[in-house]
């Protein structure tokens, strides 16, 4: 019985440590989160950071979404199943690369699905809508918002930008090809440009998939993946531009392997610290112990600029980034 007690004894003590250790976390370390999660979108809504990446698997497997959020960067909270095929039913695999908005009230999950290869399959990029950040999600349309190849772009890695002016753009395309489109109000299509044009390609050199854009000081700084997913040469580049439309001049490659640390270092996102020039860029990689293309993790590491406004190579790392909590 003594000895039961003072095993009991033992073990709370051990958890009480190990409770105290999490709670006293500085360092998010990488990945941020377990398991195989891929293409993240890292955004803040109200007082927590949030992330929404790919399950990484096989493509059949590839039938619902994740997401995960933290009031500092550092301690994460799972929240399981935020969306799934049952709830879209137009797709059926190969759900990817979601990217979300906030607008009155209501949260606006974007996505791919089916992995289409040519405009007779069904699927492309969806839109799905819920009352909170952690879901459920439901199917805005009850089909796909962009179901084509139009300017040779497969209709997947959206992403969703909020201009100065309040206006939304859709910036997508795999297959070395990126457009960029209005969205109308409710995200239920799109609005013509001035030329009667809805989709302007806004392909720099390099580009293969996984545009993200942001604006610092007044400039429209553009992002995308180069190289091949499964490999370890997946990396990430960008250009900087007075306008979304471009023109987009690449100036060089800022997130790749490190053979000591990780392959396969690209699609990513962004986030700025509210208030702050303090910029982090959330993306996947492959541990050097995995072959399997599936097996990537979501990291998150700094980024910083120079005095030109021009952005320094990222320095991927196993510790990650300090604490910053959302106040």
């Amino acid at each position: 019985m003594k000895r039961l007690m003072l095993l009991a004894l033992l073990f709370s003590a051990s958890f009480a440590a190990l409770a105290q250790q999490k709670k006293n976390k500085s360092l998010s370390g990488n990945p941020v989160f377990p398991g195989w999660y891929a293409d993240p979108e890292g955004i803040i809504f109200g007082k927590n950071y949030w992330i929404y990446p790919t399950y990484s698997a096989p493509y059949n497997q590839q039938v619902f979404m994740d997401a995960f959020s933290s009031p500092d960067l550092v301690n994460w909270t799972k929240h399981p199943r935020i969306i799934d095929t049952t709830a879209i039913k137009w797709a059926k695999r190969a759900m990817w690369a979601p990217a979300i908005v906030e607008k009155a009230g209501k949260y606006f999950l974007f996505f791919g699905a089916n992995d289409i290869q040519n405009d007779q399959e069904v699927g492309g990029i969806g839109v799905a809508v819920a009352d909170k950040p952690s879901g459920p999600f439901k199917d805005h349309l009850g089909k796909p918002l962009i179901d084509r190849f139009i300017n040779g772009a497969q209709p997947i890695d959206q992403f969703v930008f909020k201009d100065k002016d309040g206006q939304y753009y859709m910036i997508y395309g795999g297959w070395r090809h990126c457009n960029i489109a209005k969205l109308n109000d409710d995200f239920t299509g799109f609005v013509p440009f001035p030329d009667g044009t809805t989709f302007k390609e806004i392909t720099p050199k390099g580009y293969v998939e996984g545009p993200f854009m942001f604006m610092r000081n007044g400039k429209y700084y553009f992002m995308w993946s180069e190289g091949g997913w499964t490999g370890p040469n997946y990396s990430v580049a960008y250009a900087v531009s007075d306008s979304p439309f471009g023109p987009f001049e690449r100036v060089d490659k800022i997130l790749k392997q490190d053979p000591k640390v990780a392959t396969g270092a690209g699609h990513h996102s962004v986030i700025q610290a509210p208030g702050k020039d303090q910029w982090y860029i959330v993306y996947h990689r492959r541990p050097l112990t995995e072959t399997d293309g599936n097996h990537r993790e979501t990291c998150i590491d700094r980024m910083e600029f120079d005095e030109n406004g021009l952005i320094k190579p990222v320095q991927i790392t196993f510790e990650g980034v300090k604490a910053q909590p959302l106040r």
